[in-house]
């Protein structure tokens, strides 16, 4: 078991000859990335709130005068990672489509490390704004009871694929399908559902295979960012 500081790690340890990881749980740009390198395939996406799919927020602080995500230009703005999804890939087409461009109008830009970080660093008013899945907000909120008040969504984005279960591919095929039942099966109990809750606040598990991604994979081509 190998606990990366970052998804370009775990990229880097799947596509490692010989392989360092044989199998991941990556956010949706991360799996795409290392899809379209050949080097994963998806077979489980996590469920969530009942649903395979996600969005992302932009949030600040009720007394910073953002109300817009045009208002962000010149403004500090933390995201949990630069390969995160709904905390920096989305918004950060989200700023560009509102005029704001993240590489030269922002005036600090702080990976905190993780999506409950980012609500932490601005709640706390270290940085003006940031972004994070919907509700981040909400895993602070035991030792910060007023954080619904004090930070506020100025933005939400469109639908996300959720993150989920990949395995490289030379990855053993009866193995794979053994893992993804035992996954499954730990997924439908009472008891599965709360460690899943507990580690990933996943509620589920779905099987899916990469189609299940090329609707955003066709946004991120338009948007350009990737080929």
């Amino acid at each position: 078991t190998t606990v990366a500081t970052e998804y370009a790690g775990v990229i880097e340890a799947m596509g490692s000859d010989p392989p360092e990881a044989h199998m991941a749980s990556l956010a949706t740009f991360a799996y795409i990335l290392a899809a379209d390198r050949g080097i994963a395939e998806a077979a489980l996406v996590s469920v969530r709130y009942g649903s395979p799919t996600y969005n992302g927020e932009l949030i600040t602080r009720a007394d910073s005068g953002i109300n817009k995500v045009a208002d962000l230009k010149g403004r500090t703005f933390a995201r949990p990672d630069p390969l995160s999804t709904s905390g920096w890939i989305i918004p950060m087409l989200t700023m560009r489509a509102a005029g704001v461009n993240p590489d030269t109008d922002l005036k600090e830009l702080v990976d905190a490390g993780s999506h409950d970080a980012v609500v932490a660093a601005v709640y706390n008013g270290e940085v003006d704004a940031g972004a994070c899945y919907v509700d981040a907000r909400t895993r602070i909120e035991k030792d910060h009871p007023d954080v619904m008040e004090k930070v506020v969504v100025i933005d939400v984005t469109a639908d996300i694929p959720n993150d989920g279960v990949q395995f490289i591919p030379s990855m053993d095929a009866e193995m794979r399908g053994k893992i993804v039942k035992a996954l499954l099966d730990i997924a439908a109990t009472d008891e599965g559902k709360d460690a899943l809750k507990t580690a990933y606040q996943w509620s589920g598990l779905e099987a899916h295979d990469d189609t299940f991604y090329d609707p955003f994979r066709q946004v991120l081509q338009a948007s350009g960012l990737i080929i």
